[in-house]
């Protein structure tokens, strides 16, 4: 008899600490895009102290076998340090920042000032005719605060991106 297989998908926040040199986050990128893996969410950037490597993190989603064979193939990458599934390794604080320009008049406007304080956005620009918030926070709380934008006059986002780091003694 077959075991079934699990066929779930979930998102995965994984680490990566890698030497800080020309190509590899191409590499890194080339592993995912060969083989048809998504990434929703990637940033990089050297880790102070160290020498000269850097940190990757990458959010992604799958089943736990593809989350699995993504961070063995990761792990085979020559220039490569560490893997960890922050998800699943323990609790982690992830992170990330979006620019929201708002453009309206009149009531949307007042709404939409009123909706910024609410979810502790900061206005970083003002004219007019427009806004620019600053939200910093998880993917679920900025995913929520553009759409409440999207009918008061939503033209542009601009975000960086989830920043990942274990919690308690767990180190990368």
């Amino acid at each position: 008899m077959r075991t079934p297989v699990d066929t779930t998908q979930r998102k995965a926040t994984i680490a990566v600490l890698v030497e800080n040199e020309a190509g590899v986050l191409a590499r890194v990128i080339g592993l995912f895009s060969g083989r048809g893996y998504n990434i929703d969410s990637l940033t990089v950037a050297p880790v102070e102290g160290s020498h000269n490597r850097s940190r990757i993190n990458i959010v992604t989603s799958g089943t736990a076998m593809v989350i699995e064979q993504i961070k063995a193939q990761l792990d085979r990458l020559v220039p490569v340090h560490r893997v960890a599934d922050l998800t699943r390794e323990g609790p982690h604080i992830a992170r990330e920042m979006a620019l929201i320009k708002v453009i309206a008049r009149g009531e949307n406007r007042v709404e939409a000032l009123r909706m910024a304080e609410a979810f502790r956005a900061r206005v970083i620009d003002a004219t007019l005719e427009s806004f620019i918030f600053e939200m910093t926070g998880d993917t679920e709380k900025l995913d929520a605060f553009i759409e409440l934008m999207r009918p008061l006059g939503l033209a542009e986002v601009s975000r960086t991106g989830v920043a990942a780091i274990a919690r308690g003694t767990l180190v990368i």
